[in-house]
């Protein structure tokens, strides 16, 4: 009873630590957000087509934008359909990959700021600069295909 009690008073401790500490909530938000997104692509079929989602450049245009068919690209790559899913946007296992490493960053570096604070500094710089180069090789060839256009 005793042990249940600690256990019970421990983890409303870290809940109020979790709280209280914006690096934390951002980055269970963020995995959140991961997550709901990792579900879309896999609840909405490419066999189907049925995306709520529309391109609104080529709706408006004609012409497909460098994100056309990434929903299909993601989507086929989460039912491993991955040749199928290069067909669709070339640069759509290089999102995927960058959706899942965010996913498992999240988590790693809340550990690690939760179980090191004396490192807490160090490793919310890191995450900022590692996350913001994967962000940028990822979603490179969408931003020079934007300014292009320009």
């Amino acid at each position: 009873m005793i042990r249940l009690q600690e256990q019970s008073d421990r983890s409303a401790g870290m809940l109020i630590r979790i709280k209280n500490d914006p690096y934390l909530t951002v980055n269970i938000v963020l995995a959140g957000i991961v997550l709901i997104i990792l579900v879309y692509f896999l609840v909405f079929s490419p066999d189907r087509n049925n995306y709520p989602v529309v391109c609104i450049h080529e709706k408006i245009t004609g012409k497909p934008c460098p994100s056309c068919g990434l929903s299909h690209s993601l989507s086929l790559i989460m039912r491993g359909r991955i040749d199928e899913a290069n067909k669709w946007n070339e640069n759509g296992l290089a999102v995927f990959i960058f959706f899942i490493s965010q996913l498992f960053l999240r988590v790693f570096f809340s550990r690690y700021y939760f179980n090191y604070p004396d490192l807490r500094k160090q490793l919310v710089i890191t995450d900022i600069i590692g996350s913001s180069l994967i962000f940028l090789l990822t979603f490179m060839p969408f931003i020079i295909n934007t300014f292009r256009w320009l």
